[in-house]
């Protein structure tokens, strides 16, 4: 089966594409019955059609969508969620075989509504920016940040808050000199407290959307005010950290933003430099001798300041959601800035999480920028405020979601009890969404058999109703069929989607890391692996030699061996900021970009052959080749001990030696493709055999060699040896048939 052509059509991506049609059969199937659905996919010929979508009048309100009946000589259409029977439209009353509107055509199985109804108010942009950072750090992000007026849609709404002991809100509208409303750090302000004070000081302008203005009449102001940003004047003595007052910056933002444009899409962009020392929302104390909170301070519930920081956020995440609006969060320190505390801000709302060492890196300025890329039409990729729907025909219950999003709290029948995820809904809301976010929705089968339906599928349908960059409200309609397996198992394995699946459970795991201890993670990431090895597996009892994985599962286990690895579960060597941060990308990104981050490429390069990809194993490392490994958050060129020597020695600048200076140039090439669209931007790391960077490849391969032992698979191939601890993908397998075989999980 081509699983990646359905990507490319949908949107989707399916763990199983024949469903089981018992619930005894589908737990069976131990790996869950998911799909991974990006509703913005970009795609050439999407079909668009504008009027609003024609739903079912039965409680079920699915979209009319080609796998409907139709009844031409009757009128109607029958749904095939509920089998309820529908009225064809007036406009559809004369259509016939030959002439079906858009979206009851057969390759219409995804569809765009345009509403004829506009937006009211443009997207809004709310600028919350810390002054506690040194000049330099100030400057760049002062440049960035005025760079980033000429590729903002002129009509948007902006706002601006500063802060560092005090927080300050920009009142953009008062030309004669720069104006702003000075508040207390360390203090949160109801939304009828701060109505007070700033409309108390301007009777005439009572209403506080006035902090926002069109982007076309304040840009002058903007550029102003941002060029004449002096880092905050409270002093820090030298054994103290600078009184941040992040958490109170935040929320005002929030409250200003519920106040003027609730329901509208808007983005607080937030730009930190350190950590919050302020409650709410205090990270760490203002004194250097109390150390900032690690993960094993967090694990032991020794960081005193965490959970109380964490609760803080997490509320404001909930309030700012239930407005529609989202929050980015640009960290660039070199110290951590609280993005474990925060990560809830961006992950229930979909926002931007980018950590950077400081906003001078072009990490933080290319992946700031790009946020606001825009489409052919010259409108923003992104979509605002939008909610997103599932639909499921009879044989399917929906037991949640893992991704940016929150519950909508909407009830039904198919409803699964046991839930994955976000569950006990069928809607959720997705204050922001863009052509990279992908959603992971779980299902289990609902043990009816389709001999009460008649029908030999099942029916998905996801609705997505958003704020288009254009001003128009949109629905993305996206309807796949999923086949019965008739005969119990037959069928079931050959529509096995590894890659897939292997994302929908590395986010179950993302998702149980977040609130279960990490060993018990990883024990339920083995015990799955070996009943599905159990399940699946061609072996004879006690016979670890003979058991075998037919092709459509051979890969699962080697992507859970590096996901086991991978820094989305060993937090050891991250920092709980780091660990926030990898999670909250991969619970973000599609298919293929995040099997990137559990299992890296790896490419290696040779003066005598083409470029091609090796294994991720300490037997690629060869003294004269180049490799180029991604990771998706970093992009290394390693160079093998023999091409280190000669770019020591110079070859490359001899006339005579171009063609060993056209192969220094060749991985460099290929890793600039790599970054043209990638977010947030990787970094770009240029090592070789011995330097001190060499560290973050040898971190991700697999030891076949280790300075323990060394394998017979790799003696005399001049590999390198890796100084790790770690069982190897060998050692692993092996255990994992033994368990397998003997019936042990």
């Amino acid at each position: 089966m081509d699983f990646e052509a359905s990507e490319d059509v949908n949107g989707v991506r399916l763990s199983w594409n024949i469903i089981p049609n018992t619930s005894g059969s589908s737990k069976s199937t131990i790996v869950p019955i998911g799909a991974l659905y990006t509703p913005l996919k970009q795609k050439e010929d999407l079909a668009i059609v504008e009027h609003d979508p024609i739903r079912c009048n039965a409680n079920c309100k699915a979209v009319l969508n080609p796998f409907c009946q139709i009844d031409l000589r009757a009128k109607i259409w029958i749904c095939p969620f509920c089998l309820a029977r529908n009225a064809l439209p007036t406009q559809y009353q004369n259509i016939n075989v030959d002439f079906l509107p858009t979206e009851l055509k057969p390759e219409s199985s995804t569809v765009e509504y345009i509403s004829l109804r506009p937006v009211q108010n443009p997207p809004i942009f709310f600028f919350v920016i810390d002054l506690c950072q040194d000049e330099d750090n100030l400057a760049a992000l002062k440049d960035t940040l005025i760079i980033s007026l000429s590729v903002m849609p002129p009509n948007a709404l902006v706002g601006v808050i500063t802060y560092g002991t005090m927080v300050q809100v920009h009142d953009l509208g008062y030309e004669t000199c720069p104006k702003s409303y000075v508040f207390r750090g360390d203090k949160e302000y109801p939304l009828k407290t701060l109505n007070e004070m700033l409309s108390g000081a301007s009777p005439d302008k009572s209403s506080l959307s006035r902090f926002f203005l069109p982007l076309q009449e304040v840009e002058f102001q903007l550029s102003n005010l941002f060029e004449n940003l002096k880092k905050d004047p409270w002093p820090v003595a030298s054994n103290r950290r600078p009184i941040r007052s992040t958490g109170a910056a935040v929320s005002i933002a929030a409250t200003l933003l519920q106040a003027s444009f609730s329901g509208f899409g808007a983005r607080i962009m937030l730009f930190s430099a350190g950590p919050g020392t302020l409650a709410p929302g205090m990270v760490v104390g203002p004194e250097l001798k109390e150390p900032i909170r690690s993960h094993n301070d967090i694990d032991k519930e020794s960081a005193k300041h965490y959970k109380k920081s964490k609760k803080f956020y997490d509320g404001l995440a909930e309030r700012i959601s239930a407005n529609g609006h989202c929050v980015d969060i640009f960290g660039c320190c070199y110290d951590q800035i609280g993005m474990s505390e925060m990560q809830s801000l961006s992950n229930v709302t979909g926002g931007a999480l980018v950590l950077s060492d400081a906003f001078t890196t072009f990490i933080f300025k290319q992946s700031f920028l790009r946020l606001f890329d825009k489409d052919e039409e010259g409108y923003m990729k992104m979509g605002f405020n939008a909610t997103f729907e599932v639909k499921t025909s009879n044989e399917l219950k929906i037991s949640g979601l893992i991704g940016h999003a929150t519950s909508l709290k909407t009830s039904g029948p198919r409803i699964a009890d046991a839930e994955i995820g976000i569950g006990g809904t069928s809607a959720w809301k997705l204050c922001s969404v863009t052509p990279n976010h992908t959603y992971a929705v779980y299902f289990e089968s609902n043990n009816t058999g389709h001999g009460n339906t008649g029908y030999d599928a099942a029916y998905t349908q996801f609705i997505t109703s958003y704020q288009h960059g254009s001003g128009t409200y949109r629905t993305r309609v996206t309807t796949i069929r999923s086949p019965l397996s008739s005969n119990g198992e037959q069928g079931i394995t050959e529509s096995f989607d590894q890659e897939a699946a292997a994302v929908l459970m590395s986010r179950i795991a993302v998702f149980k890391a977040e609130h279960d201890d990490g060993a018990d993670v990883l024990r339920w990431i083995d015990r799955m692996l070996i009943r599905l090895c159990q399940r699946f597996g061609d072996y004879q009892k006690d016979n670890a030699e003979s058991f075998r994985l037919s092709p459509q599962f051979s890969l699962y286990p080697q992507f859970m061996f590096y996901l086991r690895r991978s820094q989305f579960l060993q937090v050891f060597n991250n920092s709980p900021d780091e660990t926030a941060f990898y999670r909250h990308v991969l619970t973000r990104e599609d298919t293929t970009n995040s099997l990137i981050m559990i299992q890296p490429t790896l490419t290696s390069f040779s003066m005598q052959d083409e470029p091609e990809p090796v294994l991720l194993d300490s037997v690629s490392v060869k003294p004269d080749r180049i490799l180029l490994l991604d990771t998706f958050f970093h992009i290394l060129i390693y160079r093998g001990e023999t091409i280190a020597a000669w770019y020591k020695a110079g070859y490359q600048e001899n006339p005579e030696y171009e063609d060993f200076k056209s192969f220094l140039e060749d991985p460099k090439a290929e890793a600039a493709e790599l970054l043209v669209d990638r977010f947030p931007l990787p970094r770009f790391i240029d090592t070789e055999a011995g330097g001190s960077q060499a560290r973050f490849l040898f971190s991700r391969l697999n030891p076949s060699n280790t300075y323990q032992q060394q394998d017979a698979f790799s003696v005399g191939a001049g590999s390198a040896v890796v100084l790790t601890d770690d069982v190897s993908l060998q050692t692993f397998m092996a255990h994992l048939q033994k368990l397998a075989v003997s019936g042990t999980s």
